[in-house]
């Protein structure tokens, strides 16, 4: 058995799943492990993520561009957790993903070291800290 985190990208929100996907790699460092695109004859749209998987900082996610619009979208209740070795890593990774998206929290100390918590411009939110010596 294995889990991993899905993200659901909306019609309405241009299929983005494929932006995405690149921005988190390039951030991250990461990598694409699968990316299967729909034809022009299949619901979505060619081009339009059907399913992809990629690894960012050692987490596998899998996404797609949705094919029919749901009545919900992304939370920031659900969050994805990363540990920076360094605060000059912490910073790199907010700065990057605060570009055209949200700060909850702006870098600083909140009484359990450094910390960040972001929503990028894909409106999938972030909780950014430094790994503890």
């Amino acid at each position: 058995m294995r889990a991993l985190p899905f993200l659901t990208f909306q019609p309405s929100s241009d299929s983005v799943a494929a932006a995405a996907m690149s921005a988190y790699v390039r951030i991250f460092d990461g990598r694409v492990i699968s990316d299967r695109r729909r034809s022009a004859d299949e619901p979505g749209g060619e081009g339009t993520v059907f399913l992809a998987e990629f690894e960012v900082a050692g987490l596998r996610i899998r996404c797609s561009d949705s094919a029919i619009t749901h009545a919900w979208d992304v939370t920031p209740a659900m969050s994805i957790w990363v540990d920076c070795d360094t605060e000059d890593d912490q910073r790199r990774v907010f700065t990057a993903l605060s570009e055209d998206g949200q700060e909850f929290m702006p870098l600083g100390d909140y009484g359990f070291g450094p910390f960040g918590w972001v929503q990028d411009r894909f409106g999938v939110s972030w909780q950014i800290g430094v790994t503890a010596d």
